[in-house]
């Protein structure tokens, strides 16, 4: 039995919801999209459907295997349109997560753009600040911003991430503006709680010395886009990376506090699994962030020194 014929039969099965359905879709006999079912989940040793007289539903691991099928029949198809296009235009489904407020912010126009270059790609888009087990849950690829642990997966870095200390100036003047990093602890601060130590903010002096502040919350979020807009209404003071308050700096809403000091830095990189044969979507699509958000971040301009 031919795999990829067995599984392009699957597919089309599921697509359907019936196996009648997938045969007159296939222009194929009804006995053949049976047994080409039969055959597969022999040869796998599992059971990827359920079928009763009124309906047919996928098993787990069923589910698993049609999305992985999906993609594996898209990048076959991308395959020979490369090879038979002069262009090599790019098309079938790229699954992507990305944490919530980088995403909505800074990818949607990225993957207009991108969209606009390759219009025949079709995007599956998860915004989430949790972290994603890209196997597991069957991602192309993931952005995060995190200091990343060793792992079997490729990263390519996509821009620097730099936070900033800020409040409003109505804050300031009613609760007066921290001369030192220790003097935090007396201020109403606002926590991004989707870190390992949330209160626990990194600097370094003018010196490059580095330190440490805990802080006291007096308002926890895990959302940047909340904490920034409670900062905005004078409830604190915030640490926050730069792609989510520029905006608020530059109009005047929210000021940078301690600026002498360098606040937590890390990195927003694109990942995806290693494979022998990268799907030219992944590399087109990764080249593509890398090279749109080459040099200093257009969000870190407002805290340019």
């Amino acid at each position: 039995m031919d795999r990829f014929e067995a599984l392009e039969t699957f597919v089309r099965v599921v697509e359907a919801g019936s196996i009648s359905g997938a045969a007159d879709r296939m222009q194929v006999a009804k006995s053949a999209v049976s047994r080409r079912l039969a055959e597969l989940e022999q040869r796998l040793g599992v059971q990827l459907l359920r079928r009763t007289t009124r309906r047919m539903d996928l098993t787990a691991t069923g589910r698993s295997l049609y999305e992985r099928a999906v993609r594996l029949l898209a990048d076959l198809q991308e395959t020979e349109l490369a090879v038979s296009s002069e262009h090599g235009a790019l098309s079938g489904s790229l699954r992507v997560a990305a944490p919530l407020s980088f995403g909505l912010r800074h990818l949607t126009g990225a993957i207009d753009d991108f969209l606009q270059l390759h219009p025949d790609v079709q995007f599956d888009l998860d915004f989430n600040d949790r972290q994603v087990d890209i196997l597991q849950e069957s991602f192309d690829v993931a952005v995060r911003i995190a200091e990343l642990e060793d792992s079997t997966l490729i990263a390519r870095r996509i821009a620097p991430i730099h936070s900033t200390l800020i409040a409003s100036p109505s804050y300031l003047e009613h609760y007066g503006k921290p001369r030192t990093p220790a003097e935090l602890q007396q201020h109403h601060c606002l926590v991004y709680t989707n870190l390992p130590e949330p209160a626990l903010w990194s600097y370094r002096d003018k010196k490059g010395e580095a330190g440490r502040v805990k802080v006291n919350p007096t308002l926890k979020a895990n959302n940047g886009d909340f904490l920034r807009d409670m900062a905005t209404a004078g409830r604190g003071i915030v640490l926050q990376p730069t792609f989510i308050c520029h905006e608020a700096i530059e109009q005047g809403e929210l000021v940078p506090v301690l600026g002498d000091y360098t606040w937590r830095s890390i990195n927003a990189y694109a990942v995806y699994p290693q494979t022998r044969h990268l799907s030219q979507r992944v590399r087109a699509f990764v080249d593509f962030l890398v090279e749109r958000f080459a040099g200093v971040p257009y969000w870190d301009r407002c805290v340019e020194k």
